[in-house]
């Protein structure tokens, strides 16, 4: 089933109101074949999202709602006992699906958080010494609360690594919050909400992202911005090569999203928040949490647009 991106943008308009470049960006991710983390308040529509993604895309899924107590069994899968046979059957855990929704996955303990990291970088799990191949697709969207509220244990920079890209959602603006509170609740759309495309669809579109052009100048920029994080003191750490690959990748997906053959500068300007904010941290930064700022910077002093 071939479709287009603008027909997956307004399928998902419908259940997310006034979040287009919200959506123009989960979209970007999963057509790079990243993983995407979304992080905001509670209530803000993040699982609304994840579960509209899934379904426009028409791929299978299935939802784990992360808890402390929740343990990597839980997630990958069990070997049980067969007493017929005399032998252990693996028995699949939720994390054999095209889309896995990690509902506020920093509310599990670091142990649990671990199970995945093999998942989203191989596409593969390991259980007792066997190796299962997971669907394909296979795509990561998790959720999580902001580390300052009670009950969340932080990601490790490894983990968060294997996220292609992290947005957030924020308030709605006046006018849909209005609409909100007159009674219209997206969930009950989310039942109507067609499926638009498929997995060969999906794979069409993420082979059209590899074809879009990047020029050796765009790729000199890229390379600037990477050299100013490594350089500057103000980062504590630089950008990774695997990080510069993804601004790449996010970029030619974005452009294709625009409706572009080919990336331009403010593609990479607007996908650099999504990619790089949680790869960051600053120098004078306990918490590791202020990679807002440091992008913002970036963009202001990293030689914003080549050849201008």
């Amino acid at each position: 089933m071939s479709t287009s991106v603008n027909v997956l943008i307004d399928a998902l308009a419908k259940v997310l109101l006034g979040k287009e470049e919200q959506i123009k960006l989960a979209l970007s991710c999963l057509l790079a074949k990243g993983h995407l983390l979304v992080e905001d308040l509670p209530g803000m529509g993040k699982t609304t999202l994840s579960h509209a993604l899934a379904k426009v895309l028409g791929l299978e899924y299935q939802r784990i709602q992360f808890t402390s107590d929740l343990l990597p069994a839980d997630i990958l899968g069990t070997s049980i006992f067969n007493q017929t046979s005399t032998e252990f059957e693996f028995r699949p855990g939720p994390v054999f699906s095209q889309v896995l929704l990690a509902d506020e996955i920093n509310r599990a303990t670091p142990k649990t958080q671990g199970a995945l990291l093999e998942a989203m970088e191989e596409r593969q799990i390991t259980v007792d010494g066997h190796t299962y191949p997971l669907p394909q697709p296979f795509f990561v969207i998790a959720t999580q609360n902001p580390i300052t509220q009670m009950g969340t244990y932080p990601l490790p920079e490894s983990q968060l690594d294997r996220f292609l890209m992290r947005i957030s959602l924020g308030y709605p603006d006046p006018t849909v919050e209005r609409k909100l509170l007159k009674g219209f609740n997206p969930r009950h759309d989310m039942d109507q909400l067609p499926a638009v495309t498929n997995s060969e669809g999906l794979a069409e579109l993420q082979h059209k992202v590899t074809k879009v052009f990047v020029s050796d100048a765009l790729l000199d920029y890229v390379q600037r911005i990477l050299a100013f994080t490594r350089q500057s003191n103000r980062f504590n750490f630089g950008l990774s090569p695997r990080a510069g690959m993804a601004l790449v990748q996010c970029s030619q997906a974005f452009a294709l999203v625009a409706g572009r053959d080919h990336v331009v500068p403010e593609d990479v300007q607007a996908i650099l928040p999504a990619v790089a904010e949680h790869r960051l941290a600053g120098s004078q930064d306990v918490t590791g949490h202020e990679g807002q700022r440091l992008v913002d910077s970036v963009l202001k002093q990293g030689d914003v647009i080549p050849g201008r």
